[in-house]
């Protein structure tokens, strides 16, 4: 079932797991550890001890003239799966991220989206800018906000062997800028719509209401200096789902305007935002789901098809010029499935994140209503429900997706085990599928993750701990 921000609280928290990763002893940090999982050698360095510095050998890549601090000593190499002992902390390692700002924010975000710019297409330098529109959920609270946000000076925090230790840059700090619009309720689901020249944004609102916000003069205020919000800025409003809340949104990426929305009692809408403003939707709905419709996604190739899951553990593809029934619909998880991302360049494939914490990937071609449906690739990895999942959208064979476990994970489905080698990578028992390119951590309770489409390899992630924004070198 669909699941607010409050909701997540009581759950249990899983051992924190993260490939090729440090940890240290006693030392607070705000990040958590990140790394590739294979790219060092598997081995925990020997901890010095202080009695016997006349035997120890020299470590590999690494001076021991001088004693080292009890901080260093206690840096171990870490893997998934293995349990922190008591005092242990994560630490990022700098080395596997080109970029990485954590952002702690005012108030949580359940969900973002980010805005087209005009800043450039395929941008590699630094420091980057975003910007990025999201709604604040403070449950019981009628008063919550919808949020443009500039994110301008993100330096580049990896640093070269020949570059100088003195930059400066790495010393300039990252610079958040915000404009926010009254929402009325908690924002369950923002989506942006992907068209260039107006920035349109549909929320979800606990209460039931489905708003639509010109998101332009919160830009301009941004980059214009004095800017303000005309008189009466009210967003547009749907009132078809009645009071039933939902968290299912999606703009259509080939016609600009069309929107569809679903609730938590199983109904889908259609609605046309026209140039003059003004919301048309159809007063028939798409209503097959037996539960709630916890995603939506248009087809990135056909006008009139979009697929959606529920928490009645099925896929449907539908035609929207077809109400009364969907053309496909197949039962794809034993769980409630929870998100689903269509890819931008193979159309036929489809990947679904359920709440066992499983991800499969389906080729759409295959999909025969009431006939048995096998995943092309499904992976156990995640240890709580999933929260997120967005295929890259360049790069065909490139998912990320994120937990409830609190770990963020970067897939290439092009990887093809090599059974010769199956089995190297492990931990305590815990096998690292060779598809796995890298574990994100250090934020608490991943509710949604994002790729930029104008920083390649950028990814941005919203958390109850704040907004991480970054590239790693696996992408």
């Amino acid at each position: 079932m669909s699941k607010r921000q409050a909701d997540l609280e009581d759950l249990p928290q899983a051992k924190a797991v993260l490939g090729g990763a440090s940890r240290h002893q006693a030392l607070k940090t705000d990040m958590g550890e990140f790394e590739d999982a294979w790219e060092d050698e598997i081995e925990e360095e020997p901890i010095m001890d202080d009695n016997d510095d006349d035997d120890q050998p020299e470590g590999e890549g690494m001076e021991v003239d001088e004693p080292q601090d009890e901080d260093e000593q206690d840096l171990k190499v870490y893997l998934p799966g293995q349990p922190l002992e008591e005092g242990e902390e994560l630490e990022a390692d700098p080395s596997v991220y080109v970029m990485l700002h954590n952002m702690d924010v005012r108030l949580p975000f359940l969900s973002f989206d980010i805005l087209n710019d005009n800043l450039g297409e395929e941008r590699n330098n630094f420091p980057a800018t975003a910007y990025v529109a999201a709604g604040t959920s403070v449950p019981g609270v009628r008063d919550n906000e919808v949020v443009v946000m500039k994110l301008s000076n993100l330096h580049k925090t990896q640093q070269d062997e020949d570059e100088d230790d003195e930059d400066d840059a790495l010393d300039e700090d990252p610079v958040l800028e915000h404009r926010s619009a009254p929402h009325n309720g908690c924002v369950n689901r923002l989506r942006v719509m992907p068209q260039t020249g107006k920035h349109l944004a549909s929320t979800w609102s606990e209460t039931g209401k489905v708003y639509v916000y010109d998101l332009d003069p919160l830009v301009s205020s941004l980059d214009v200096p004095g800017t303000g919000l005309p008189k009466n800025y009210k967003p547009l409003v749907m009132h078809q789902h009645g009071r039933e809340e939902g968290y299912a949104m999606d703009w259509s990426p080939l016609d600009a305007g069309k929107l569809l929305t679903g609730d938590n009692a199983g109904l889908i809408y259609h609605t046309t935002v026209t140039p003059q403003g003004i919301l048309q939707t159809d007063n028939a709905a798409f209503r097959e789901h037996k539960s709630s419709v916890e995603d939506i996604q248009w087809s990135p190739s056909e006008r009139t098809v979009f697929a959606s899951c529920s928490a009645d553990q099925t896929v449907k593809i539908w035609d929207n010029r077809t109400k009364k029934r969907s053309a496909v619909s197949v039962h794809a998880s034993n769980s409630d499935i929870n998100v689903i991302t269509w890819n931008h360049k193979a159309s036929y494939l489809l990947a679904s994140g359920h709440d066992d914490g499983t991800f499969s990937v389906w080729d759409l071609r295959t999909f025969k209503s009431g006939g048995g449906v096998s995943p092309v690739a499904s992976f156990k990895w995640h240890h709580g429900p999933i929260t997120s999942i967005e295929w890259h959208h360049t790069e065909e064979s490139i998912l990320a997706v994120s937990g409830a476990d609190d770990q963020l994970t970067l897939w290439d489905l092009s990887v093809e085990p090599d059974t010769e080698e199956e089995g190297r990578f492990t931990a305590n028992g815990v096998q690292v599928p060779p598809q796995l390119l890298f574990v994100h951590q250090g934020q608490t309770q991943i509710k949604e993750l994002h790729w930029h489409k104008q920083i390649p390899g950028c990814v941005l992630s919203t958390a109850n701990s704040g907004l991480n924004i970054f590239k790693t070198i696996s992408v």
